[in-house]
């Protein structure tokens, strides 16, 4: 087997640096597991079709790209090959004779009409890790159909759960299931790389959203012999722990242990509450809310959220809820080096995250921006053809 090492990567070695990954994947879930292997030093070819991924056409104020496919597809190669076409298909399965790893999220049914099942590439290339992200699993009533985050999350619970008790359900912006499935992707294949290590053989990896949106409430996703069927808030604080109105802005703060609790009261000149032994724990001070929160938000609408934050500082878990913009000057992200300027063949550069995990002796590639339709073609088809 070739060991193969992109060209595009500069910069120290991953822990996946020499490993091979063809991403045949759209939208989200798919293509961000991949972009997770190539945060590792993986050389992560995106395969597309002539109109490109979806992602590329969905709104964006960007000029010129897609903000969300910038951001979900970084340190990859780009190639179009349409599939249907037998001189296309030839060049997939040549790249698959030399790759360790196939991510696609296509509907059941539809690899094995366009000859890309596991069992076909598998005859090729017994090595090869091949992951398949889908809407609702392999099997059952559902299998066939489309899946989409914000479908999943009204479907599972999430929406109403997110929604107040007596209110309408509410979305969670985002696409909270999709980025979870795409950490099961990056995980589930680095395991079977692992595994290949000592058996020699590739696996079938299957990642769906309805098992990633399940397995996000774990915790709630618990009932007892006989118990009702009213256990989805019985985890929430009662108010205390939440979003709170300031004098300017909005604060997020926790104080769900005695500890915190009692910060939060003498820091907030409301000391009396906390030795009054009718708040004295969660479930208590759950109970009083409607006497509680009034009292609370009255002191915090004196400061701006921002001088609570700093008046609360380590005693009490806090933040100002902010703008997603202002995290890309944030002091923290800076710190961890987690933004990083990437150039950029018609934006010039673009700051975007990157190596979201660390490694010690292996950290990592630097990252390079997301492939333009087609732009590592002329490259790679040569070579294959």
């Amino acid at each position: 087997m070739t060991v193969f090492r992109s060209p595009k990567r500069t910069g120290p070695a991953g822990p996946l640096t020499g490993i091979k990954v063809l991403d045949l994947s759209a939208y989200i879930a798919g293509p961000y597991g991949c972009t997770i292997l190539a945060d590792q030093g993986a050389d992560v070819i995106k395969v597309e079709p002539p109109a490109g991924d979806n992602l590329r056409q969905y709104p964006s104020t960007l000029e010129g790209e897609n903000r969300a496919f910038l951001g979900v597809n970084r340190s990859k190669r780009g190639v179009v090959l349409n599939l249907k076409q037998d001189a296309d298909h030839a060049v997939l399965l040549n790249l698959v004779t030399e790759a360790d790893v196939l991510v696609h999220n296509f509907r059941p049914g539809v690899p094995e009409r366009l000859r890309i099942d596991h069992a076909t590439l598998a005859a090729l290339n017994p090595r090869l890790i091949y992951c398949a992200v889908t809407g609702y699993g392999e099997s059952g009533p559902m299998a066939s159909k489309a899946g989409y985050d914000q479908v999943l999350q009204a479907m599972t619970g999430m929406t109403r759960l997110q929604g107040p008790a007596d209110g309408p359900p509410e979305l969670i912006y985002g696409s909270p299931v999709d980025y979870y499935a795409a950490s099961l992707v990056a995980g589930g294949v680095a395991s079977a790389l692992y595994e290949r290590e000592r058996s020699g053989v590739g696996q079938y990896v299957g990642v769906s959203l309805l098992r990633s949106a399940m397995a996000m409430q774990s915790a709630r996703m618990v009932q007892g012999e006989n118990e009702r069927h009213d256990i989805a808030r019985d985890m929430r604080s009662g108010g205390i722990t939440g979003l709170h109105p300031t004098a300017d802005g909005w604060l997020y703060l926790s104080a769900n242990t005695a500890h915190f609790w009692r910060a939060l009261c003498e820091r907030t000149g409301l000391a009396d509450l906390a030795n009054d032994p009718r708040y004295d724990t969660v479930k208590k001070r759950a109970a009083h809310a409607k006497e509680l929160v009034p009292a609370l938000r009255t002191v915090l609408l004196t400061r701006s959220a921002e001088q609570w934050e700093a008046l609360l500082a380590d005693a009490v878990p806090c933040s100002v809820a902010r703008a997603v913009e202002d995290m890309f000057e944030h002091p923290q992200v800076a710190a961890e080096h987690l933004m990083a300027a990437i150039p950029h063949r018609t934006l010039g550069s673009y700051h975007g995250v990157t190596r979201p995990i660390k490694f010690s002796r292996t950290p990592g590639p630097d990252p390079f921006a997301a492939p333009l339709l087609d732009e590592d073609g002329a490259a790679l088809k040569p070579d294959v053809q």
